[in-house]
């Protein structure tokens, strides 16, 4: 009998390498991941019973330490967001934070992004989709591995609401433009809010993180790309 073809392992934008949780990260999912946390067990989720109130949902992709997030939350309380991060200790520390500022629009997933926008997420039920300076994998080998691909993108166009923002961010300018040249093959659903070919001023709503800020320092800059779903 032939063999079965030997089964592809899915491309990561991502690696697992986990330091080690503060004792406050630690408590942080023994006391608060029961009320901020979603366990993704891959079927769709009911976003509409997540939170407390219905109201206009945004995902962010890769939070880092969430304190972005957070801050986001806190300042739109007219807003719901859901955050999806597959490390723990910036998982701990977005919790922790939840917690300290009291957040009831916000709520964390820890799972493989893709996964949960592929089959986690309904069609036409995100008012936008946030990914903020994700991994640039700079050589050129690893490209494939960057989240901002059709891998991405291909279930995105389903879940956006049409007037739905995308709005990415990244200090890597190849990447920046990558993303630009990407989003031209996918012109038939998504517009430009600045221009054709343009990239965005940072919108007052995404905050500076310190790595920002030092980077503008430095002299590096940022680039952010912002398109509404048709």
């Amino acid at each position: 009998m032939p063999h079965p073809p030997p089964q592809r392992r899915p491309i990561r934008s991502f690696v697992l390498r986990e330091g080690r949780l503060t004792a406050g990260q630690q408590r942080a999912f023994h006391d608060h991941w029961p009320r901020y946390g979603i366990d993704f067990v891959g079927q769709p989720l009911a976003l509409e019973q997540l939170f407390t109130k219905p109201q206009p949902l945004y995902l962010e992709i890769g939070f880092g330490n969430g304190e972005s997030l957070a801050r986001m939350a806190a300042a739109a309380p007219e807003q719901n967001f859901l955050g999806i991060e597959v490390h723990r200790p910036g998982v701990g520390h977005l919790l922790l934070r939840a917690a300290e500022l009291e957040l009831p629009n916000l709520r964390i997933i820890r799972h493989d992004a893709l996964e949960v926008l592929t089959h986690g997420i309904p069609e036409k039920s995100l008012d936008g989709l946030l990914l903020f300076f994700p991994d640039p994998w700079p050589k050129q080998r690893h490209h494939k591995r960057r989240i901002f691909r059709p891998a991405l993108l291909d279930p995105l166009t389903r879940t956006l609401k049409p007037g739905a923002l995308l709005h990415a961010a990244t200090d890597w300018e190849e990447y920046a433009h990558a993303m630009l040249a990407l989003m031209e093959q996918y012109r038939d659903s998504f517009d430009n809010l600045v221009a054709p070919g343009a990239f965005s001023p940072r919108p007052d709503y995404r905050p500076l993180t310190k790595f920002e800020q030092r980077g503008t320092r430095l002299g590096h800059a940022v680039w952010d790309l912002r398109f509404q779903r048709r």
